[in-house]
């Protein structure tokens, strides 16, 4: 089960050409200092984005907050099953989690 998610996540982040996945058990991307995606041990994707794009999609996606390692992950939303039926979308979402991490100052 794990490994199909981790397949899934690959696939997508893999038609972002502007990072790459991070991390052998722990898969996540980052950049500018800041991780912005990450698959938890569950096998479920969390993706960052600011305040108020989080609380959009939180409420757009009906979806909530993503949790890994039984921590709230801040800024995160659970990319729900319905939401990976739509590859493009997620990649679109990736990409504009990427080009928010990417407008904070660098760490």
């Amino acid at each position: 089960m794990w490994e199909e998610k981790l397949k899934v996540y690959d696939e997508l982040v893999s038609r972002c050409s502007r990072f790459e996945r991070k991390g052998k058990s722990m898969p996540y991307t980052s950049a500018n200092g800041y991780m912005f995606s990450q698959l938890n041990k569950a096998g479920e994707l969390g993706i960052r984005f600011s305040k108020e794009i989080q609380q959009k999609y939180l409420e757009e996606y009906n979806t909530t907050l993503f949790k890994s390692y039984n921590s709230i992950m801040q800024g995160y939303i659970l990319i729900t099953e319905e939401m990976l039926k739509d590859p493009d979308h997620v990649v679109e979402l990736l990409n504009i989690s990427f080009d928010y991490v990417m407008s904070l100052p660098p760490k």
